[in-house]
């Protein structure tokens, strides 16, 4: 019998329009044609509970503590209901976005205690064993992008959410929160010039994974959307 697979948790991060959430369908596609299992989910959300958790926080107006204690129950109730149990199976997890978010966006752009975030943190991703450990994406993977033209992207999009609908300045500061994330941690994340036309950003995608050795050169191709 063959041995199974060791599961993979990929998040993909970056500003609102920054273009994350079209390639994850490619890669769910490219991983798919190389016979894995693909489990894709999102944060806030990903359950019931944490689907209704997001609800609250994208159009329910808040303070940043209330904000950040609703996402990490959400994170918590993904995490256990759903991202655990496909990495025990060996499958492949594509989440669009996890805890970076939650530092770049109530941690920078809201300006809330990173000590606190960092807590909840360790409180809802920490596992005991003789060697405790943060549970963490394998992979980051970065769309980065300037404000000013995420924002000219998101001017014919749907009505904007709480967050989609912030200052410019607001997303100045997750730009930064995000550069700081990557900065601490270099070997996890892996930055996409997502300001590139969309082929271009697609072929970054590909040979980032191909470096990887999670796809096979050619394979990955033919699952190139338009």
């Amino acid at each position: 019998m063959t041995a199974p697979k060791n599961g993979l948790f990929i998040s993909f991060e970056g500003i609102d329009g920054a273009g994350k959430t079209t390639h994850i369908e490619g890669v769910a596609a490219a991983f798919a044609a190389q016979g894995r299992a693909v489990c894709r989910s999102r944060e806030p959300g990903g359950t019931p509970l944490a689907e209704a958790l997001r609800g609250l926080v994208l159009q329910q107006e808040m303070d940043p503590l209330s904000e950040a204690l609703l996402i990490f129950a959400a994170r918590n109730d993904h995490l256990r209901q759903v991202i655990e149990p496909a990495l025990a199976r060996g499958e492949v997890v594509l989440c669009d976005r996890f805890t970076d978010a939650t530092f770049a966006y109530q941690g920078a752009g809201r300006g809330f205690d990173p000590a606190v975030l960092q807590t909840l943190e360790r409180l809802v991703q920490g596992r005991p064993g003789a060697e405790p450990r943060l549970i963490q994406p394998d992979l980051t993977v970065w769309f980065d992008l300037p404000p000013e033209l995420a924002a000219a992207r998101l001017a014919d999009a749907r009505l904007p959410d709480r967050f989609e609908s912030q200052p410019l300045e607001f997303f100045r500061q997750v730009q930064r929160g995000y550069a700081e994330r990557a900065a601490a941690a270099p070997g996890r994340f892996a930055r996409i010039d997502a300001a590139l036309p969309r082929e271009q950003v697609w072929e970054q995608i590909v040979a980032l994974f191909e470096a990887k050795g999670w796809w096979t050169a050619g394979l990955s191709q033919g699952a190139r959307h338009a």
